[in-house]
């Protein structure tokens, strides 16, 4: 196996697959519902919707930077407060993620393993370095989403 098709391993495994962690971003999401998916245990904390969005936002950033595009990250982080938490909004934010995977797993499909030593240019890191950390990106951001799952899950059988 080449290390794009090990990446797109990784990617499917994270997602919706069988990872080591045995926690997926789909199956976690999946049991959720977007009033749960808004909930904030505290007002100092990211809920899961906007961690999701934030998660969506980063995933989109570093695929177009390792297709060559030269982005500014914005100054909020892409952490950004929920304007509509209907029921519509949440499914078209599960949308967004499930695209963003499809977009990625494309993308892998068709890079050539001699490209993963290409670099960006503002930060000097290779096209691997980036694809590693946005899937560090997405483990670390599951252990938050999940944590806040299994809250909002009590809260509600409470």
């Amino acid at each position: 196996m080449n290390e794009t098709a090990r990446f797109q391993k990784l990617f499917e495994d994270l997602f919706d697959g069988q990872p080591w962690l045995e926690v997926t971003i789909a199956g976690t999401l999946r049991g959720l519902n977007a009033q749960q998916a808004a909930q904030k245990p505290n007002a100092d904390w990211n809920s899961i919707w906007e961690i999701t969005n934030h998660l969506i936002d980063w995933r989109e950033n570093v695929l177009e930077r390792v297709k060559g595009e030269i982005l500014t990250t914005p100054n909020d982080n892409y952490f950004r407060a929920l304007t509509d938490t209907s029921d519509e909004a949440w499914l078209q934010t599960l949308a967004r993620l499930e695209s963003s995977q499809k977009n990625w797993l494309r993308f892998l499909e068709q890079l050539k393993p001699e490209d993963l030593e290409n670099e960006y240019p503002p930060n000097r890191m290779s096209y691997a370095d980036h694809i590693h950390g946005i899937l560090q990106h997405d483990a670390y951001h599951l252990g938050q989403i999940v944590m806040l799952a299994k809250h909002a899950l009590k809260q509600n059988h409470i």
